[in-house]
């Protein structure tokens, strides 16, 4: 079984050099644990998921650029996330809901929209499992 993430729990992006710390926004009372737990639509960029050190995503704009202006040599740059879909699968079967949200498990994804994967590498819990 999966873990319930919680605020605080540690992720890592595919592209990115660094691990990265989820951000959960209160939606209400803390549910199922004392801190915030994670629910799929905790994606939005520099507000749940911060940046990741550099990125050396080669679809990167910024990315393509740096490079460009290096003369070819790859250059990472600073990571700025790009999510623009919620977590997935999450725990959605059966449903774990939070606040009426689908709770997110630590073998959930989400997609950066230059393709790297997200991953939850520590899910700021270890006593509750959800499917």
């Amino acid at each position: 079984m999966a873990k319930l993430v919680c605020q605080g729990a540690l992720l890592q992006c595919s592209f990115g050099v660094a691990p990265s710390v989820l951000n959960v926004v209160p939606k209400g009372p803390p549910v199922l644990v004392k801190t915030n737990a994670a629910t799929i639509m905790d994606f939005v960029p520099m507000v749940n998921i911060m940046p990741f050190g550099l990125c050396s995503a080669p679809t990167n704009p910024a990315v393509i650029a740096a490079t460009a202006a290096k003369l070819g040599v790859f250059t990472p740059v600073p990571c700025i996330p790009a999510t623009i879909a919620p977590w997935v699968p999450g725990a959605a079967t059966p449903p774990v809901l939070i606040h009426n949200l689908v709770a997110l498990n630590n073998s959930s994804k989400c997609m950066c929209m230059w393709a790297g994967v997200i991953s939850v590498q520590q899910p700021g819990q270890f006593t509750i499992d959800v499917p």
